[in-house]
């Protein structure tokens, strides 16, 4: 799954960051009143707060991360070319995808884009870009670094193109553009968590013969989790705001892709939703910067914490899960 557009997207981001747009124009007593109108009613939307830069951005830098996720992108696809696509790639193939592994590979794309959108963002907030376009790179970005990924998959005799893919990697960084247009902030958080499974031993070359791959093949192993302060959502509560609830969502018994051949293999494959605490540690108080940079990068995993579960089972409680 991983193309060339993302290049000619720079170009084109590039091309729109003229240095101009950063200028600030000082209003002539004649256009006062009309401006000061604008900006009250820019003001009320808060997705364009602050889509007039008060100062000029940083090129350098912007270029600069132009540059390097190119760089990385291309070497990526390069080293994916070689390793992943084992056979010469043929005429473009759809191939829906939708069924396998009980939609636990659509949650990882969902997952990937909303945090390459999310990290992207904030790396693009450092030039000093509006805020608008500060949003609209870093949710290309998430699926822009996927969807050249998705095409050579259709390109390739042993996957196809996948739609439902394609929709998770548009959800994913819908999710996080969403949230900061409609509320200014981020109050919905994807999380990642991953515990080692037995079955790893069933199908090693499918779920992954070795501790590194494991994590990333075995989706028995995986939970996606949707982590929310309640304190968001009712400001004058006197929840702690890093103090979250989480719902998650795994699978257990898939050996295979598919349900029936997991069944064929002796197991019966299910769903499994969980109920949890989680910590927001980007909400944590503290004036390192090292501290704050660590936080957000570790905010992409949930804790491990006491875990209600429920499936086809029952219920039942983890004292502590991860």
């Amino acid at each position: 799954m991983r193309f060339t557009f993302h290049c000619l997207l720079i170009c084109l981001l590039a091309g729109t960051l003229h240095p101009a747009y950063a200028q600030v124009v000082v209003p002539s007593a004649d256009t006062l009143v009309r401006d000061t109108l604008v900006r009250d009613t820019l003001a009320r939307d808060t997705f364009f707060r602050d889509s007039v830069p008060e100062v000029r951005p940083n090129y350098k830098l912007l270029r600069g991360i132009f540059a390097a996720q190119s760089a990385i992108y291309l070497g990526t696809l390069y080293g994916l070319s070689k390793s992943w696509y084992k056979n010469p790639l043929t005429k473009f193939t759809i191939q829906d995808d939708s069924h396998e592994w009980l939609q636990m590979d659509k949650m990882g794309h969902l997952y990937t884009s909303y945090q390459i959108a999310r990290h992207t963002a904030a790396l693009y907030k450092k030039t000093g870009i509006s805020k608008r376009q500060m949003l609209v790179y870093g949710a290309i970005s998430g699926v822009i670094f996927q969807t050249p990924i998705e095409i050579l998959d259709g390109f390739s005799p042993d996957y196809g193109f996948s739609p439902g893919d394609m929709i998770a990697n548009i959800t994913g960084s819908a999710l996080y553009l969403g949230q900061i247009a409609l509320w200014d902030e981020v109050r919905i958080q994807p999380k990642f968590s991953f515990h080692y499974t037995s079955l790893a031993h069933v199908r090693p070359q499918l779920l992954g013969s070795s501790w590194s791959e494991r994590w990333l093949k075995d989706y028995n192993g995986q939970t996606y989790w949707f982590s929310a302060s309640p304190k968001s959502f009712f400001r004058g509560s006197n929840w702690p705001a890093w103090l979250c609830f989480s719902v998650g969502y795994g699978i257990e018994n898939m050996v295979s892709a598919e349900t029936d051949k997991s069944i064929e293999m002796g197991y019966r494959p299910y769903r499994q939703y969980y109920l949890s605490l989680d910590i927001d540690l980007t909400k944590i108080k503290t004036r390192s910067k090292f501290v704050k940079t660590l936080g957000f990068l570790a905010n992409s995993l949930k804790i491990p914490a006491p875990a209600l579960q429920f499936s086809r089972k029952g219920v039942g409680f983890k004292p502590f899960y991860f």
